[in-house]
């Protein structure tokens, strides 16, 4: 026969066997789902870090960005300069224009180059690129007209930034040009934004005609500084104003 009171120590020893591995189970899992809280805790705080570095980094990122298409536009400008420079004298030399007769009219002029004399190929003084402003989207210069108030301020920024001193041009025909295109200046009363004109938010004129240096139609603050000038639509390009 059997002992009912060994089937009932079993039943009960089995009882016993079933709950502790109840509790070990509830035990693992609550291990487990502490283990997975921390890691998401620690991703999370990653995650704030790396947004935080972000936040600090893309202003600079920015601000780098628009160094280089500032330096770019000065780049640009220059070349711009030049041509009006090789431009005038060509038909200051080769078709005794000058004044106005031997400015340029068209950025495509500056493109398209001067001819060489005795043949009939022209040479290149402007690559097209150079013909376009970086700083807009447009990509479109503005148009620096002769005896404008916007190049009279540049001239005396450039006044102030050579110590109350414009430089004298060597080349005698950008020094004839400059005595043409803008008002001898020969001092400044206050050394300082004082004494520049109230014009400078209109950089140039809409109307066509003549002209003798670019500028950018950006409105925005810079990084660089150009003679001083802190704004890239008071950026003028132009060959007057050069030693």
């Amino acid at each position: 026969m059997t002992n009912p009171s060994t089937n009932d120590d079993h039943k009960i020893l089995g009882l016993r066997l079933g709950g502790s591995s109840s509790v070990l189970r509830a035990q693992g899992d609550l291990r487990s789902r502490s283990e997975s809280g921390y890691t998401l805790v620690a991703l999370l705080a990653m995650m704030t870090v790396l947004a935080l570095f972000a936040m600090a980094v893309a202003p600079r990122l920015q601000q780098q960005t628009q160094r280089e298409k500032e330096k770019e536009a000065i780049f640009r400008g220059e070349q711009v300069a030049d041509a009006i420079r090789d431009y005038y004298r060509y038909r200051f030399t080769m078709m005794r224009l000058t004044g106005d007769q031997a400015l340029p009219t068209s950025m495509d002029q500056l493109v398209q180059g001067v001819p060489i004399p005795g043949g009939s190929k022209t040479r290149q003084i402007l690559r097209a690129s150079a013909a376009r402003d970086p700083l807009t989207i447009e990509g479109e210069w503005k148009f620096i007209r002769p005896r404008s108030d916007a190049l009279i301020d540049f001239q005396q920024a450039v006044m102030l930034y050579a110590g109350a001193v414009l430089p004298p041009p060597r080349d005698p025909q950008m020094a004839q040009l400059q005595q043409f295109a803008v008002p001898q200046l020969t001092a400044l009363v206050n050394l300082g934004q004082g004494s520049r004109s109230s014009s400078t938010s209109s950089v140039g004129d809409e109307s066509s005609g003549p002209f003798v240096g670019v500028a950018s139609r950006s409105t925005r603050s810079s990084v660089l500084t150009f003679y001083g000038l802190e704004s890239h639509g008071e950026w003028i390009f132009t060959p007057l104003f050069r030693n």
